[in-house]
């Protein structure tokens, strides 16, 4: 391969165990920021500037992160990771993929769509109607922020509870419905969810999330513990991940109290730290695997 990318702010422990991988695999990639991109038409031979690269283009890139900014700032750099995609760069996760699982409504839309379970949702702008849906709601709901992350600003509300003023939500009110099913009562209950880690169509390793909070995010305190990645887990979690177009997902699911698996979030830049203190399983390894397009051994 003639260069590949690895679009990171930071060569941090995720980035380094890439490139180490990458490396094992007879190849080099260089890590370049999205800040540093953009566009050069009638400069360039692909109308495009990218560090390191002049009139050349990488034959795959691999997106860690996009680094916040104005508006303007996000819309550009993701117009370059569409650009790469348009000339027939392989793009791992593409703009469209990270698009669809960074707006938390258009996931839950792709998910049900595809006939994926996923918790009744509601996202709406004007706060007296999405009050009316809290004040008539059977049991708990859920207020997510719209790009949130790791377990960040979610808000568990009782029937009737009392909304937020809209500028508290950025204007957006995203109301699901609460699932969950606690082991034990009291201050002792254990909940629990699943991430499930999907590399190229296939589940790679699995994690319960577990903790006395309701959010059992590993970053709000929650314990990994290794579960098999096979069955309806899996099943649910590849589907998932296919239906918002990712390559590569962390796919967190919940089963509520009748055991019944459903697939909460898709994750387009997922971390896999937590994963791999849970089971011991690097996702670098089939994530360099994919990305260079070899086949990952069984």
């Amino acid at each position: 391969m003639a260069g590949l990318v690895l679009f990171a702010e930071r060569v941090d422990w995720h980035t380094r165990s890439l490139m180490a991988a990458i490396k094992a695999r007879g190849h080099t990639a260089r890590v370049i920021s999205l800040k540093t991109c953009g566009f050069a038409v009638g400069e360039t031979a692909h109308g495009l500037l990218l560090p390191g690269f002049a009139d050349d283009l990488p034959d795959a890139c691999f997106v860690r992160s996009v680094p916040a900014g104005t508006l303007e700032q996000v819309t550009a750099r993701l117009g370059v990771l569409h650009a790469l995609r348009e000339m027939g760069v392989r793009v791992m996760n593409d703009a469209r993929a990270i698009e669809r699982c960074v707006d938390k409504s258009a996931t839950t839309f792709l998910l049900a769509r595809a006939g994926l379970p996923t918790p009744r949702t509601l996202v709406l702008e004007d706060r007296a109607a999405a009050q009316m849906i809290i004040d008539a709601a059977p049991g708990d709901s859920v207020l997510k922020p719209m790009f949130g992350a790791q377990g960040r600003g979610l808000m568990r509300l009782a029937p009737k509870a009392r909304l937020p003023e809209a500028e508290e939500v950025g204007g957006v009110y995203y109301l699901q419905d609460f699932v969950s099913a606690p082991s034990g009562t009291g201050p002792s209950a254990t909940h629990e969810d699943f991430r499930v880690f999907v590399v190229g169509g296939r589940a790679e390793a699995a994690m319960a999330r577990r903790g006395t909070s309701w959010i059992t995010n590993i970053h709000q305190g929650a314990t990994g513990v290794e579960v098999a990645a096979e069955g309806a887990l899996a099943d649910l979690a590849v589907r998932a991940a296919a239906a918002v177009g990712a390559s590569y997902a962390g796919v967190d699911l919940i089963a509520d109290a009748e055991g019944r698996l459903t697939v909460l979030e898709v994750n387009s830049m997922p971390a896999w730290r937590g994963l791999h203190d849970a089971t011991g399983r690097n996702m670098a390894e089939p994530l360099a695997a994919h990305l260079v397009a070899e086949p990952v051994a069984a």
